[in-house]
């Protein structure tokens, strides 16, 4: 859900003056290659699991982005009522109704944005979001459900019944939406996400209808027993942190840490609790603690789309890449641009964390073809070799051209900025299939670094355009640092200039009221430390 206020009204375009200059001989190349199953229908924002290389896809929507008025927002037309299983070797595709299951779990399965894991034969859905005839509205549900995923492919393969394999138990705790659901060693994560209650209104919850929105704030831990018959859940105490976990509908990807330890990272996400933004850092996490890295910023990707895990032993790197999706930046011949509406993009990037510890930002050569990659999933070849966590081991690609999975489903938007004007036809769930292909010993195509993602201010700026009362977002590390901020107008006059003061370490909000600029003008506004500077463009309303 994009919920939006006010300030995202306004038009927003800034344009950074860093360019991306700096290319770097790539660890890999990617390579997409479309393949279609005649017979599949779109689907966004699902649940997959698979087995002997055949997908089991459950819930999410069979239509795009959702609508901005309330009886229009997630009807319940689009809901996904049955069960897919696809053979993307033969191009098959089987379905099963959902009719046959009780009440409660067809409605589960139905959601959208349900967290998801698979273990073993078992794949494990956990909360999302969908109209529930049995409370008459709207809700997030507070289930976990699961499903024998060898036993119910055949099933639905064969046309015989599928409730003997599927499970159901109820939690409140369940009860999250555009979360994510991992495991590192026995202990799972229940990553963000949010509870809500309700038709979606972009007006706010006290608006019309009205609402319940409540994000979790944190991370809820559990362990799982599952004999086969019976469903047993401990819970561990929760990581809470009101400021930087308040995420959701983001990318949660498993990593091998620089400890060579098993860990999580959050990337990015939506909304920043004092700005209708995403996030830009990320959150790294451990068996031990979640901890945020203000020294890097993601400004490719940051809605949930297809991504792939990479580490390298031989180089102790963790590489993910990101493919599309929707975010509040892109890249246009070279430099950043920034859009606070937040549209569909075709950007596939990579982060980078080394080994000592260092995260950097990467756009690849490529793109994905149209505006794809929102709510879609990334499905891999089982037989390529992974760690427990499904992190891929790059260097056991030995060969020049490697094919490590799939990518399907998601948004197929016709433009970038479709929220404020859609329609229902502005969009579409995808039907499109990607073979991706991960290539070494390349030599062509450089990654391009992305300098401000290793610049610990972190800046933005908002409204854009403005009226002359700009809102300056950073980040400092240290508190005795001096910041500089200037305010210069096209011709590279200083129009205001001035030394911050009373700062804390981390993120700073600094209010300014400008007098005397010019309708329709354009000025460049500075945060500058003893290490490094960071300029943004801002435009003031005609």
């Amino acid at each position: 859900m994009k919920n939006r206020k006010i300030l995202t009204l306004f038009a927003s375009f800034i344009l950074f003056t860093i360019s991306i200059v700096n290319g770097q001989t790539a660890p890999f190349q990617v390579a997409i290659e479309p393949m279609s199953i005649p017979s599949l229908g779109g689907l966004q924002s699902f649940a997959v699991g698979q087995h002997n290389e055949q997908w089991l896809l459950v819930g999410g929507r069979l239509d795009g982005l959702h609508r901005r008025q309330p009886f229009a927002a997630f009807d319940v037309a689009g809901n996904n009522n049955q069960l897919i299983v696809v053979d993307p070797n033969t191009k098959q595709k089987w379905t099963a109704p959902l009719t046959s299951l009780a009440a409660s779990i067809q409605e589960h399965l139905s959601s959208t944005n349900i967290q998801f894991y698979q273990e073993g034969e078992y794949l494990y859905l956990i909360g999302g979001y969908g109209y529930s005839a049995i409370n008459a509205n709207h809700i997030t549900f507070p289930n976990l459900t699961a499903i024998q995923i060898p036993m119910i492919i055949n099933a639905i393969k064969n046309g015989s019944a599928i409730a003997p394999f599927i499970r159901q138990m109820s939690d409140t705790l369940f009860a999250v939406t555009g979360g994510s659901l991992k495991k590192i060693n026995q202990t799972f994560y229940l990553v963000g996400g949010q509870k809500f209650i309700g038709r979606y209104n972009p007006m706010g919850p006290t608006s019309g209808p009205g609402f319940f929105q409540e994000y979790t704030n944190a991370i809820r831990k559990f362990r799982l027993s599952d004999n086969g018959t019976q469903l047993s859940i401990t819970h561990l105490p929760s990581l809470v942190d009101a400021i930087n976990l308040h995420r959701r509908d983001y990318n949660v990807v498993p990593q091998i840490l620089p400890t060579l330890e098993e860990g999580i990272t959050a990337f990015s996400g939506v909304f920043q609790p004092t700005a209708d933004l995403p996030y830009l850092n990320c959150v790294t996490i451990d068996s031990v603690q979640a901890l945020v890295n203000n020294a890097f910023a993601q400004y490719y990707n940051h809605y949930h789309c297809a991504n792939i895990p990479l580490y390298s032993a031989s180089q102790n790197e963790m590489h993910t890449v990101f493919f599309g999706g929707i975010a509040q930046y892109y890249d246009k011949q070279g430099t950043l641009v920034q859009d606070n509406n937040v549209p569909f993009v075709n950007t596939i990037a990579r982060v980078t964390r080394k080994q000592n510890g260092e995260m950097a930002e990467y756009k690849l050569p490529i793109e994905m073809p149209g505006l794809l990659g929102s709510g879609s999933e990334f499905i891999p070849v089982k037989t390529i070799a992974h760690y427990a966590n499904e992190v891929i081991k790059l260097d056991n690609l030995t060969n020049d051209t490697n094919m490590v999975g799939y990518i399907f489903g998601g948004i197929s938007s016709s433009a970038p900025n479709i929220f404020f004007t859609n329609t229902g036809t502005q969009s579409a769930a995808s039907n499109q299939i990607f073979k991706v292909y991960i290539i070494k010993n390349s030599l062509s195509g450089l990654h391009q670094l992305n300098e401000q993602s290793t610049s610990s201010l972190h800046m933005q700026v908002y409204p854009n355009p403005n009226n002359g009362h700009l809102f300056i977002k950073f980040n400092i590390l240290y508190r005795a640092e001096p910041i500089t901020l200037s305010i210069q107008d096209n011709m590279g006059k200083i129009i205001k200039r001035t030394t911050l003061e009373n700062l804390k370490m981390g993120e700073n909000i600094y209010s300014q009221k400008m007098r005397g600029l010019a309708n329709g003008g354009t000025y460049y506004v500075t945060i500058e430390t003893s290490k490094e500077k960071s300029t943004q463009k801002v435009i003031i309303n005609p």
